[in-house]
């Protein structure tokens, strides 16, 4: 599900990355997807409307399983 949850958010990079943001996948489990929104998405007051309306509506789209997108912030080490 993780590659197909990848390919969905490259379809709504461009306009992230138009806006001078990006998103990026942190995790995908039991149909709950944790994304981190970077750049000027990561602290724009509208990324929620973003997220909910945008990204999720998406996701949601590309692969029903899903039940849930949100946001998670901080650093997180690459996984080994």
């Amino acid at each position: 599900m993780r590659g197909q949850v990848e390919e969905a958010l490259n379809k709504v990079r461009p306009y992230l990355l138009a806006d001078g943001g990006d998103i990026e996948l942190v995790d995908v489990k039991d149909g709950v997807v944790e994304v981190r929104l970077t750049g000027a998405c990561g602290s724009c007051p509208m990324s929620q409307m973003t997220l909910r309306q945008g990204v999720e509506r998406v996701l949601r789209e590309a692969i029903p399983d899903i039940k849930k997108v949100v946001a998670v912030n901080g650093f997180s080490p690459p996984a080994f």
